[in-house]
């Protein structure tokens, strides 16, 4: 059974503020729950509307867990989770960064594809969707045990200090199949809306766009994280 109390707590984490006062955050799904805890991630409390989901695990019924869970549709699993320590920036040959994206599902999918392409690490701006976000969480479909995300107080003093050449994805830029990219680079994605901030656009070494083979009129433009995609397979298929 949810106590009201547990009930209040859990909503409350859907809010940034109150994931950084409790230093909890709540992770919903069979496949990413079962991520965090072999990852070993503290887990607080765990509910399941199936019986011997974990040992940890409280069953509930559909109706409790439609009460607690952050989307519309609850999952058959929900848990609370510690905020993990961070870890120190590390040296990587690649390293991306997210300049002001606010859209969770592409955040946690740009966490999936540091995954997939072996990268330990992401560089976010202040201003990017927390990484601890319930939708940011479920879109990582795990990944986020294995991709710390650093939030940076000033995203081009960071990228200045990896002493790097830098490259953006730039609709003006030269083609991206047409790039060779360094050993060692580091890869900045805007948002879909207002794109690189200044600061970090004046910095760039390489402005890089995935050229598009329409005739007449089309899409302005790829979902971020598909960009990211495309951007993350031709850097590698290169290596």
């Amino acid at each position: 059974m949810v106590s009201k109390n547990q009930r209040k707590q859990i909503l409350q984490l859907k809010q940034k503020k109150y994931r950084l006062a409790t230093g909890l955050f709540v992770a919903e799904g069979e496949k990413v729950v079962e991520e965090l805890l072999s990852a070993s991630w503290t887990c607080v409390s765990l509910f399941s509307i199936a019986p011997h989901f974990h040992p940890q695990s409280e069953l509930v019924t559909v109706s409790e867990m439609k009460g607690i869970t952050h989307f519309k549709s609850p999952s058959p699993v929900l848990g609370v989770f510690k905020l993990p320590l961070l870890k120190k920036i590390i040296e990587e040959n690649v390293t991306i960064a997210v300049d002001g994206i606010n859209d969770p599902g592409n955040l946690g999918t740009i966490i999936r594809l540091c995954d997939w392409f072996g990268l330990s690490q992401l560089l976010c701006s202040k201003t990017s969707v927390d990484c601890f976000n319930p939708k940011v969480i479920q879109a990582s479909m795990g990944s986020i045990v294995r991709v710390q995300c650093h939030y940076v107080e000033d995203l081009s003093e960071k990228l200045i200090e990896l002493n790097k050449p830098i490259y953006g994805a730039d609709l003006d830029g030269s083609s991206l199949y047409e790039t060779n990219f360094e050993t060692k680079a580091s890869v900045v994605f805007g948002s879909e809306s207002h794109g690189l901030s200044e600061s970090v656009e004046q910095l760039l070494n390489h402005k890089v766009s995935i050229p598009n083979f329409k005739s007449g009129r089309g899409a302005e433009s790829l979902n971020v994280a598909v960009a990211g995609a495309i951007f993350l397979s031709e850097i590698f298929r290169a290596r």
